[in-house]
């Protein structure tokens, strides 16, 4: 698959509403469920293999709700990418939910739809990002949020 290209961050004022993309598929390895564990110190036994998370409520160790999270960002460069930018600004996320557990081993993939995109001031554009992002082979989502991105477009020499 190959990532949707627009040219300025003023292009997507006029797709409000439009699906951008489905990623491709992304492993989340067990080895990505330990690392993460130990980076940010949340070593709780559901994320471990072993009998404990065997025999536990999953069947087995489950990603982080977080880390499945953070792996966001890396489908929607699989998705899409805005061009003639000099600041891309992460501003937050509402609503997300966590609705299904990512097993170890599990692959994901995010589906982007641009919910709103506006004008702000200094060149940026403000954008909303509905996203889903569904766990293979599982009906439920493993989570969908709603992400709020700002775009700064590279100043013309008349904006200078």
């Amino acid at each position: 698959m190959t990532a949707r290209v627009f040219s300025s961050p003023a292009v997507l004022l006029d797709l409000a509403g439009e699906t951008l993309g489905t990623s491709e598929w992304h492993l989340v390895a067990q080895s990505t469920v330990d690392g993460f564990a130990q980076v940010t110190h949340d070593h709780q036994w559901i994320h471990q293999a072993g009998p404990a998370a065997d025999a536990g409520p999953f069947g087995g160790p489950v990603a982080h709700g977080f880390l499945t999270l953070s792996l966001l960002i890396p489908m929607l460069d699989g998705i899409f990418r805005v061009d003639g930018v000099s600041a891309v600004v992460n501003k937050g996320v509402d609503r997300l939910r966590f609705t299904t557990p990512v097993p170890a081993g599990a692959r994901i993939r995010a589906t982007a739809v641009l919910a709103s995109a506006r004008s702000r001031p200094r060149n940026f554009t403000e954008t909303v990002l509905s996203v889903r992002v569904d766990v293979e082979g599982k009906p439920r989502p493993a989570y969908t949020v709603d992400v709020l991105m700002l775009y700064q477009g590279v100043a013309t020499a008349a904006e200078r």
